[in-house]
């Protein structure tokens, strides 16, 4: 062979080995009709397991880039013509829009390696994901999905889960909707998507908080929206400092991303008069809300619109599992037709199968006793995770006040005790996010934010006490 293969981690060989292969048939490194050394003998060669070298050469055989039969041997297919004739990347004229330059990359697909402590933000605890009960039910939807016709589903999403999602938003967060509200998504993000596609024009304003949601910025502004960061306080966000021509505010009113405040009634019903004044949008994103640790109603904002001005949005991804990827708008019945012709335009529907299963999991009360059972386990989490940040007072500075959610943040009293805190945390395999990281702008006091969804309560205490070791 006239090519090496490296695997420098021991992360997806099939994948390294596989694409290695592939790039150096089409690069014409190996060429057409050359014979590939035996499964046996390249497991060797790269001291991985045989059957893992087989995937690779299976996945090659799939694409016809290998030719041969058992005990004749594996050779480069003749047909093959190497890519280095055509232009390569480096030449191509086609550039990206300039506007990707300045939004970060995205989350990397190959899974980092876990930290030992993971205070990790708006991340559930998915070792108690109930996988089985979950199975069951993707397994008896598939067969009522395979009974229907051979067709797609409607763009708004599956009547049964929207009559689901309607009557547990209804009863626990004091949504006022029906079906005909909602439409399901393929997670917040998308949501997001649709609601900028039909509200908004290249050029208009959005107002968000400072500090917000990174992705929610930089998905608009790649769509020419122009992002106006606004400030927040105790209350929530400035609405006082809103530009006036801003045609959308997207906020987090229940648990303010990242700080974790909620929103006050005062502040509430200033922002619905502001909007109602200018005829303009909210979002309200109410990402983790279900989980709440105090014993009076935290009713959504959107509960307290009269005009039809809210858009509401929620996510499964939070409270059941990130990978199910099925989040929902609640929107005026004006904006449905658009939003459900959006979403047709896009990836047409969720999947079915997701769709049913969910709308089973909703109606018969598992995900009421799942958020019950989920509930006690992070509200003593979240008890213990405080009492030792307010035992360290000198070290964890302020504790901004939460009432829900998967994360508390703390606002440090000597801003030059953050880098040393961070740099000592990395050091013991402690995760922790600073402040920062959601900001758009110098930060004016140092923080961080611990979440509790992904660490148990017994790891907590030695967690910090790490982070904190001098």
């Amino acid at each position: 062979m006239d090519f090496q293969i490296t695997l420098p981690d021991r992360r997806d060989l099939t994948g390294q080995i596989y694409r290695q292969m592939r790039a150096a048939i089409l690069g014409g490194r190996l060429r057409p009709g050359q014979r590939l050394p035996s499964t046996r003998s390249l497991a060797s060669q790269v001291a991985v397991a045989r059957k893992t070298v087989t995937r690779a050469y299976e996945l090659l055989f799939s694409e016809s880039l290998v030719t041969g039969s058992p005990g004749s041997g594996t050779y480069v297919a003749c047909e093959i013509v190497p890519a280095k004739r055509y232009p390569s990347a480096a030449e191509s004229v086609l550039r990206p829009r300039a506007v990707w330059a300045d939004v970060l990359d995205p989350p990397s697909l190959v899974k980092p390696a876990a930290p030992r402590f993971d205070f990790a933000v708006g991340m559930p605890d998915i070792s108690l994901f109930p996988f089985a009960l979950w199975r069951s039910l993707i397994a008896s939807s598939s067969r009522v999905v395979r009974e229907l016709d051979a067709r797609y589903g409607d763009p708004q999403g599956d009547p049964r889960l929207r009559e689901a999602i309607a009557r547990y938003v209804a009863f626990t967060r004091g949504v006022v909707c029906d079906a005909g509200c909602i439409v399901i998504t393929h997670g917040a993000q998308q949501a997001f998507d649709l609601i900028a596609r039909v509200l908004l024009n290249p050029g208009d304003v959005a107002a968000v908080e400072e500090p917000g949601y990174p992705p929610v910025r930089q998905l608009w502004t790649t769509q020419g929206v122009k992002v106006k960061p606004v400030s927040v306080d105790a209350e929530g966000i400035c609405v006082s400092r809103l530009p006036s021509s801003a045609r959308l505010v997207y906020v987090t009113p229940s648990h303010q991303f990242p700080l974790g405040m909620p929103m006050s009634l005062r502040r509430k019903l200033e922002l619905l008069q502001w909007t109602a004044h200018r005829r303009a949008c909210i979002l309200e994103d109410d990402y983790d809300s279900e989980f709440r640790f105090d014993p009076r109603p935290l009713e959504a904002l959107q509960s307290l619109d009269k005009r039809g001005l809210v858009v509401y949005v929620g996510t499964f991804s939070k409270v059941l599992h990130p990978g199910i990827r099925v989040g929902f708008i609640v929107a005026p019945k004006s904006l449905v037709p658009a939003l459900s012709a959006a979403r047709s335009l896009t990836d047409s529907h969720e999947p079915l199968v997701t769709q049913a299963a969910l709308a089973r999991f909703i109606m018969e009360g598992h995900l009421a006793r799942h958020v019950r059972r989920m509930s006690k386990i992070y509200a003593r989490r979240r008890a213990r995770l405080l009492d030792l940040l307010r035992a360290s007072p000198e070290i964890y500075g302020r504790i901004v006040p939460s009432v829900a959610g998967l994360h508390i943040a703390c606002i440090l009293r000597d801003e030059s005790r953050l880098k040393p805190l961070l740099k000592r945390a990395l050091l013991h395999g402690v995760a922790l996010t600073p402040l920062s990281r959601f900001s758009t702008q110098p930060a004016p006091s140092a923080g961080i934010a611990l979440g509790y969804g992904r660490i148990s309560e017994e790891q907590i205490a030695e967690a910090l006490g790490l982070a904190i070791k001098l």
